[in-house]
């Protein structure tokens, strides 16, 4: 198809060429302020939906958000200057985490350029760090061409963020297209966007070393969640292999199954879920490691993963493969090489395999008990100031698999990742580990609202998080999307004064907060706001905020003594305060 026949190219302005690009991708909401104006004035007529934030890097975490529940890849928008280096945090998280997105920003119009014009600002120094690629359109003819080139750059290989330039005037301008220009129809909008497999005589070498192994474990991570791999994963599993996952890698497999160990990293002392399991982890001799970027958190500082195993890693990027433990390289997309190499190892003689799995299935089952007891002995579930476990529990007893739990960074994350519980494979509790800043936890629910309308989402963010975002309740309202937040009001930086109370027996003045009614705060907003103080009321009000199409927040007194089984923690008497 050419421009000519579609009957409009006389009339197209940059704004709706670069609508028209959007729409070909699939673009069906965009993340932004009001500028970049043309755009948002255009974009209604290609069936684009603005969701407007009110602070742009809370939109980036939105974004993200977006991406990892629906498997397409969002935009983000913003004016340049200040805006722009408020996309920073975001796309930093995105970068980290491997997670697409094309960040569109407004530039200053090209007459302008080095005559520092208001807000002109170096966008490719600012965004070099941040992004797998950063272009700008000069020629309004080029749009489509640019647009193909950021989606693709978000999308394929390990995946990113793109941001794409736009000046003002690039956006205002008629571009004189010839009638013979043909029309791009490509749709690059899913990730990831091209996918191959690892080399099969290495799929072969692989499948008999497993096959071969006296104590083999998988170890997954959100790689999986990205390629959406969890159903192959699975069938892994099935042949008798015990599955762990990371935090980003929760929910790749179901936490019910004999076989599934848990989350594992730095939160393995007791209270902890797998606090029994460390050594199905420490113990193995043969470690696949798949979509696990080794990092520190995940290995417990790499202190938990067994020097002396053999370990065999599949990755999207030849890069990570190997970074921390030598292993053999099966780089690829971990959906196709997964399927690979279990239909490698149904042909491998698993009777070895099949006889051990009795036991290790005893042995987890033996280290749930444990934990229980663990539970019963250490946690006074009736406490108050409420204690974070029991509202966990209460949590997992109100979701359903198809609920998207969304946690902030700090400990919010680690009481989501420790005590829900993943009830069927590829089941999403979303986190941001890949930089773990503070005040994504709503930014991430209204981004996996607007991805997955139909779907119950539940925020849980302390109060210093929280406090990042207070003014993005009004974009979850104004744009109807109904997310339930849990405040873990213990009016402290629960994270840093407890790792300040560990490593130097005191913690810095800004750690404490006056107190803060978060439920008023919702109010104020036009939301509903629930003040909990006392166990017995939470379970109630969650229930009637899951049932309710309103945002509501939960505003929760706990204990601020409480902190996650972490295991640099125990043993610091300095924590009994």
């Amino acid at each position: 198809m050419t421009i000519a026949q579609t009957g409009t190219a006389g009339n197209m302005t940059g704004a709706h060429m670069l609508a028209a690009a959007l729409q070909r991708h699939g673009v069906r909401e965009i993340f932004g302020q009001s500028l970049p104006s043309a755009l948002f004035l255009a974009a209604p007529d290609y069936g684009i939906r603005q969701i407007g934030y009110r602070t742009e890097n809370a939109g980036a975490a939105m974004a993200d958000a977006y991406a990892r529940v629906s498997g397409r890849v969002p935009v983000v928008t913003a004016q340049n200057g200040p805006a722009a280096t408020l996309l920073v945090p975001g796309l930093a998280e995105a970068l980290k985490a491997s997670i697409p997105m094309v960040a569109i920003v407004q530039d200053v119009h090209r007459s302008f350029t080095d005559r520092n014009a208001f807000q002109e600002l170096d966008h490719f120094a600012l965004f070099s760090g941040v992004a797998k690629w950063v272009r700008r359109v000069a020629d309004p003819t080029r749009i489509d061409d640019y647009v193909d080139m950021a989606f693709a750059a978000a999308a394929s290989g390990r995946c990113g963020p793109a941001v794409l330039l736009l000046p003002l005037d690039v956006l205002d301008e008629r571009p004189e297209l010839k009638p013979e220009t043909p029309r791009r129809q490509a749709d690059l909008g899913r990730y990831p966007l091209d996918r191959a497999a690892a080399d099969p005589a290495r799929v072969a070498e692989a499948a008999a070393l497993i096959a071969g192994a006296e104590r083999p474990i998988v170890i997954a991570g959100g790689g999986v969640h990205s390629s959406r791999a969890a159903e192959e994963l699975s069938a892994l599993q099935a042949l008798g292999l015990p599955v762990a996952t990371t935090v980003m890698g929760k929910g790749t497999v179901d936490e019910i199954h004999p076989l599934s160990v848990g989350v594992v990293g730095y939160f393995m002392a007791p209270r902890a879920r797998s606090a029994h399991m460390r050594e199905l982890v420490a113990g193995a001799d043969v470690v696949l490691l798949v979509g696990n970027r080794t990092n520190q958190n995940g290995t417990d500082s790499w202190s938990l993963y067994p020097p002396n195993a053999r370990y065999i890693q599949i990755d999207v990027d030849g890069g990570e493969v190997g970074r921390n433990y030598e292993a053999m390289r099966l780089v690829g997309d971990a959906k196709l090489t997964l399927a690979s190499l279990t239909a490698v190892l149904k042909e491998q003689d698993l009777s070895a395999l099949e006889a051990r799995r009795p036991a290790v299935e005893e042995k987890i089952a033996q280290a749930r008990e444990a934990h229980r007891a663990d539970m019963a002995r250490l946690v006074d579930m009736d406490a108050v100031p409420i204690r974070p476990e029991r509202l966990m529990a209460d949590i997992d007893a109100s979701i359903t698999p198809d609920a998207i739990v969304v946690a902030d960074a700090s400990y919010a994350s680690i009481w989501v990742a420790n005590f829900l519980t993943a009830r069927r494979p590829g089941q999403r509790f979303l986190t941001p580990r890949g930089l773990a800043g503070l005040g994504w936890g709503l930014p991430f629910a209204i981004g996996a609202k607007t991805a997955v309308p139909d779907a119950p989402v539940v925020c849980v963010t302390g109060d210093g998080g929280f406090a990042h975002v207070w003014a993005e309740l009004e974009t979850a309202r104004r744009m109807k999307l109904p997310v339930v937040v849990v405040v873990l009001n213990n009016q402290v930086l629960g994270y840093q004064k407890h790792a300040e109370l560990s490593l130097f027996g005191a913690h810095t003045d800004v750690c404490d907060f006056e107190a803060v009614d978060h439920a008023a705060i919702a109010r104020a907003c036009g939301c509903t706001g629930v003040r909990v103080e006392r166990p017995a009321e939470f379970a109630p009000a969650l229930e009637e905020a899951l049932a309710r199409s309103a945002v509501t927040v939960i505003d929760v007194m706990t204990d601020q003594r409480a902190y996650p089984p972490i295991t640099s923690f125990e043993g610091k008497n300095a924590l009994n305060y």
